[in-house]
């Protein structure tokens, strides 16, 4: 059954950042950019890197995992570009005043 946990204030995220969460075993990489939040998985399908730590494109929607230079689909998850070829899960992450929820099966 999914469950939706509290992750943070909003606020505490500039946009352009990217920062890792753990829930329920689920590593997830929640996104800003401007007034848009996203949440994808945090694990690079290409290897076990996480993609938190790579740089967040703000004009195409994606995140770049820094290790091989993978880019993932903010809103899919999808990789485009190389190395990686499977997506990364995404997330229903709501805003609620001032707190940022993420739904995990």
């Amino acid at each position: 059954m999914a469950r939706e946990e509290r992750l943070c204030a909003a606020d505490d995220l500039a946009s352009g950042e990217a920062r890792r969460f753990v829930v329920d075993g689920h590593p997830i990489a929640v996104v800003r950019i401007d007034d848009d939040f996203y949440a994808i998985g945090d694990v690079c399908t290409h290897q076990n890197i996480s993609l938190s730590e790579g740089e967040v494109h703000s004009d195409t929607r994606e995140l770049e995992c820094w290790k091989h230079g993978s880019a993932f689909s903010l809103a899919t998850g999808q990789p485009s570009s190389l190395p990686a070829t499977r997506p990364v899960p995404t997330f229903d992450l709501r805003r609620d005043g001032d707190d940022l929820w993420v739904v995990v099966p």
